[in-house]
């Protein structure tokens, strides 16, 4: 006799796991499956965010910034360290232990929450009826009132620079390093590959980031971008715009790596390469011939605005659907979904989901770009603060930086908040809540902000909107 739950979750990611934690706090059965395997062999919830991603590149790339302050700012603040040494096997030691903690914490949440995590495959069946794989070969058909797919997603691997787990890694194994490289490559400045390659020029790599694209972070907006890449460029990261990579082959001791860019075929030789290229669904062995979803042509499941699919009590959310792969959008969407399966009215704003890129200095933003507003051809006026004028962000000797806001001309209203400095990761939230709030230029104006704050880089901008800066000479 098959058991039955009204929800069932497959996967225990940011966007799996809070939706399981939801419907529970809704009073609903719960079962939550995922099968995710670290490399030491143990099983682990969290997802690809907590056990290799989000939260151990942040745990590295906080040590890699200590180690390069004190190394190359603490003796502008009047403290000598003499020699400074990384101990790198502490330093991952430390990122190990901080991943153990969370995805304990989140086997702690569900079982405080009576919900059944499962460990091993969930596929889909037709009839909203889930066959569990344990991880011992068992297998089981669950009965489910609700199913939400939460499936994740996976590194994209290309043909001509094949994972090898050794020379040739992906994110995940980037961040295994047991020695720094002396020439780390990496195919791809977006977040990851950014993120990654700052971690280990820090720590003494001598970094070169290969992108195929003409124009630096494309998806920020220009002014930010500009910024952003003249701050990585004075740190030492070689960024090379326009360069499409056609090979990449591991020798004995390195990797030899071909691409073309302007002026023709271009070669360099590296210890190790970072393929970061994007990421992919991941619904491989999910879903049954016959369980009725739909996949568009990049394998995303499809869904509407409110994560259903076209299988009634059937709801897909997190990075296997369309959107930006951010945990917090999938969290929030696995929030949204258990609320409507609650009979609640539920839904997630995804014009103000914010962005943040956790390099030193941090880039941030929410809303529209300037170029993206302008192609809507709504009048709009901008106004920006730079960091170097902030009192808060010299006492921290961390004066990098800009806040830029774009409002529009009608009516007032922030259209678009673009940050790169220090903390801009914790400063787009108040540009997210004013936002979510349809708020004006006017309102962050009138809004008391603490002194000496970042936060009041956020104020001079607003204020710089309409030419009122008071810390900054406004525009002519």
């Amino acid at each position: 006799m098959s058991r039955g739950f009204d929800v069932v979750v497959i996967g225990a990611g940011p966007a799996g796991y809070v939706a399981a934690i939801r419907a529970a706090q809704h009073g609903k059965s719960v079962a939550c499956i995922d099968e995710w395997k670290n490399k030491d062999g143990n099983n682990a919830f969290g997802g690809t965010c907590l056990n290799a991603g989000c939260i151990p590149s942040k745990a590295l790339l906080e040590s890699s910034e200590l180690f390069h302050r004190a190394r190359h700012e603490f003796k502008k603040h009047g403290i000598k360290t003499g020699d400074v040494e990384l101990d790198l096997v502490a330093m991952q030691k430390r990122r190990a232990s901080i991943v153990r903690q969370l995805t304990g914490g989140i086997a702690g949440l569900l079982k405080a929450n009576k919900i059944e995590g499962l460990v091993g495959h969930g596929k889909l069946l037709a009839g909203k009826q889930v066959e569990f794989t344990s991880v011992a070969g068992t297998v089981e058909v669950i009965d489910a009132g609700n199913v939400i797919l939460a499936s994740g997603s996976a590194p994209i691997e290309i043909g001509i620079a094949a994972f090898d787990d050794d020379k040739i890694v992906d994110s995940w194994g980037a961040l295994e390093f047991d020695a720094v490289p002396k020439r780390l490559g990496v195919v791809g400045a977006g977040v990851i590959g950014l993120e990654l390659g700052s971690v280990w020029s820090r720590l003494g790599a001598e970094v070169t980031v290969l992108e195929a694209m003409d124009d630096f972070l494309f998806m920020a907006d220009r002014d930010v971008a500009k910024v952003a890449a003249k701050e990585f460029k004075q740190q030492g990261l070689d960024i090379k715009l326009g360069a499409k990579v056609s090979s990449a082959k591991a020798g004995k001791n390195s990797v030899a790596v071909s691409y073309d860019d302007k002026d023709g075929v271009q070669s360099i030789e590296v210890d190790k390469l970072v393929v970061a290229v994007g990421r992919r669904p991941h619904t491989d062995n999910l879903l049954a011939d016959d369980a009725g979803i739909q996949l568009d042509d990049r394998g995303f499941i499809i869904v509407d605005d409110e994560c259903r699919t076209r299988v009634k009590g059937v709801y897909a959310v997190g990075d296997c659907v369309r959107g930006p792969m951010l945990a917090h959008k999938g969290s929030e969407e696995g929030v949204m979904v258990a609320d409507l399966i609650a009979g609640e009215i539920a839904e997630v704003n995804y014009d103000v989901i914010p962005s943040v890129i956790y390099t030193a200095p941090e880039i941030a933003w929410v809303g529209k770009t300037e170029a993206e507003v302008k192609e809507s051809d709504r009048a709009y006026k901008t106004g920006s603060f730079p960091f170097a004028a902030s009192g808060r962000a010299k006492a921290m000797e961390q004066t990098s930086g800009m806040v830029k806001i774009i409002s529009s001309q009608d009516d007032d209203e922030i259209l678009g908040v673009h940050i790169v400095g220090p903390m801009a990761g914790e400063l787009i939230a108040e540009a997210v809540l004013a936002m979510e709030f349809s708020a004006s230029t006017e309102d962050i104006q009138r809004t008391i902000h603490a002194h000496p704050s970042l936060a009041e880089a956020m104020h001079e901008a607003s204020l710089a909107v309409d030419n009122k800066a008071l810390n900054f000479p406004n525009k002519p």
